[in-house]
């Protein structure tokens, strides 16, 4: 293949900013995955301590292996052209492996841990081979080359932690997916080739935003499908009602809150950048906080509808208050992203959780989310405030703009 049939694989400047049906169609495995992450938080809620602490570990390296992987693919169909039956061959095998992770995830760290280390090293390190060989003769192609080295050097601990002893199974796999990390942050370096920070990429910005937004808008439909799959199957009754109402109030607030102002411009905030991929790789980890938020947020609808006049359990905290505080610091974050500040309200809603948080041990379940609903509309009604009367803000992102090294940007 020549360097030319190489560059058509490039994403060109005419190209459109919005997801395709094919990415759309991708998403739906991340839909079945992300409703496996919620099932498999909620089953900690009758755990304390350390048995706790450790399930939710397993649980959050399951996610960050998913999230990984989707990211990357945003990546990959904000900077080739997802028209191209190569990058749709990519997506359509990408997304049949993030399908065997989701369905092997509920028992991903027991006796399922082979099929789904074996889907995830499949796109670690084949897909980027597969890309790498489609752009062969272009300068791009050095960068799924130095993908695939590193995925390919963190595959013995995956497959040794897959076929070893269930007991050595989290840390050798949460040291490999922290190098896996690592390497995407620092660009997959090597030696006499370097790196290749993502900061510096050409990428589509409007579609990278889209597809962040995307993400938030399927975890907040998970959340909704647990609210209705919950109470439909709970005994009907009054108290578990009123839970249903409030634990939809709550999704509608966080929805309203992330897409209030900064959430909202975040495709403005990247078609301004200059170049796109330092924002676009900022806003990729704030994403990663919201959409966990989320999930975590959504597990205490879940332990409140089924038993809403219950006993107090101060580890549904970590469900009840935990996923509404990380929700106000990762929005707060990206708020910063945009304009270069964190508005007043996100201060305010965090400080007040966490003066609430000692007596929402001691209250019921219901009580307790009711204040955190409470705490959220809050926010809402500061932010609706400060910006009635209000033109539309233009995003002044403090790192956006351009730096010496950028002017050399991947092509």
């Amino acid at each position: 293949m020549t360097a030319g049939r190489g560059a058509a694989l490039l994403r060109p400047a005419e190209s459109s900013g919005r997801a395709t049906f094919l990415e759309l169609f991708f998403d739906l495995a991340f839909v079945v995955a992300l409703t496996r992450v919620s099932q498999r938080f909620a089953g900690l809620g009758d755990d304390t301590g350390w048995a706790l602490a450790e399930g939710f570990g397993r649980t959050l390296l399951l996610f960050l292996a998913l999230w990984l992987i989707w990211s990357h693919t945003a990546w990959i169909t904000s900077r080739y052209e997802p028209e191209q039956p190569v990058v749709q061959a990519v997506v359509v095998g990408t997304m049949f492996a993030g399908l065997v992770m989701a369905v092997t995830l509920p028992r991903a760290m027991e006796e399922r841990a082979v099929p789904f280390v074996a889907a995830y090293l499949v796109v670690m390190v084949v897909r980027p081979l597969v890309v790498a060989a489609a752009l062969s003769g272009h300068p791009r192609r050095r960068v799924p080359l130095r993908l695939a080295v590193w995925a390919a050097a963190t595959a013995p601990l995956w497959l040794v932690g897959a076929l070893g002893p269930d007991r050595f199974r989290l840390s050798l796999w949460a040291v490999a997916l922290a190098v896996d990390y690592l390497a995407w942050t620092l660009g997959w370096p090597l030696p006499r080739v370097g790196a290749s920070r993502i900061g510096r990429w050409r990428i589509a910005g409007t579609h990278l935003a889209d597809r962040y937004q995307q993400m938030v808008l399927i975890a907040l439909g998970e959340s909704i499908l647990v609210l209705g799959t919950v109470f439909s199957g709970a005994d009907y009754s009054g108290e578990r009602a009123a839970a249903f109402v409030v634990a939809f109030a709550t999704s509608a607030l966080i929805w309203r809150i992330y897409f209030h102002r900064a959430g909202l411009l975040l495709t403005e905030a990247l078609e301004r950048a200059t170049p796109p991929g330092r924002l676009g790789a900022m806003s990729e980890r704030t994403h990663l906080l919201i959409v966990l938020s989320v999930l975590v947020t959504s597990v205490g609808y879940e332990l409140v509808i089924d038993d809403p006049f219950g006993p107090p359990r101060p580890a549904w905290l970590l469900f009840l208050v935990g996923g509404p505080m990380l929700f106000l610091v990762a929005r707060a974050r990206l708020e910063h992203e945009i304009f270069g500040r964190v508005s007043r309200s996100r201060i305010v809603g965090l400080v007040a959780l966490l003066l609430f948080t000692p007596a929402v041990a001691r209250w019921e379940p219901m009580v307790g989310l009711s204040v955190v609903a409470g705490v959220l509309a809050l926010v809402a009604l500061l932010d609706a405030r400060r910006s009635r009367g209000r033109p539309t803000e233009v995003p002044a992102s403090p790192v956006a703009g351009e730096t010496p090294g950028d002017r050399d940007c991947e092509a």
